[in-house]
């Protein structure tokens, strides 16, 4: 795989690096001095991209990361190795993002895949559901939350109950 290469090469943990950095092109939502939380961050490719971009290493933006597995210290970023579905976790981030709600929520989770392509659509579905309900409760008004689905029909609830609460979906 090329991307996995040219990850490695470019010091990133994953290819999924170039997924985020490729939305944030376009989209431009990482900016420098933003707060950034990104949940199932494990191994750390999303992680490494937000601090950059948000220039966390000179102190201008901040990174926690979560994942109930853990992953290896990155520069800049705030780890903990925590299930974010635990009752403590939002107010958990909160603090570490100095107190104040996060700018972006971002969830490139997954749950292991089956090979059923119906049931992984529906687990994908389900873990972006839950990251879009913790989001709602450390997002500042105005915020971005990105996660990652698979097509396959029920995304679509997901989305018409994103609308009610983002102004772009």
């Amino acid at each position: 795989d090329p991307y996995v290469k040219e990850a490695r090469k470019q010091g990133y943990r994953s290819r999924a690096a170039f997924k985020l950095i490729e939305i944030d092109d376009k989209y431009k939502f990482l900016k420098p001095g933003g707060r950034i939380v990104d949940l199932g961050a494990a191994p750390g490719g999303w992680s490494q991209v937000a601090a950059q971009r948000v220039k966390a290493e000179e102190g201008r933006g901040k990174v926690v990361a979560i994942d109930m597995h853990g992953m290896d210290p990155i520069t800049a970023v705030t780890i903990f190795k925590k299930d974010f579905y635990d009752e403590d976790a939002p107010q958990l981030l909160i603090e570490a993002l100095g107190g104040e709600k996060a700018d972006c929520v971002l969830s490139d989770m997954a749950a292991h895949a089956t090979g059923h392509r119906q049931t992984d659509v529906i687990n994908i579905t389900a873990l972006a559901e839950a990251g879009y309900d913790f989001a709602k409760t450390v997002l500042k008004p105005g915020g971005t939350y990105l996660a990652k689905v698979l097509r396959g029909g029920t995304e679509s609830e997901l989305l018409k109950m994103m609308k009610k609460d983002f102004a772009t979906v």
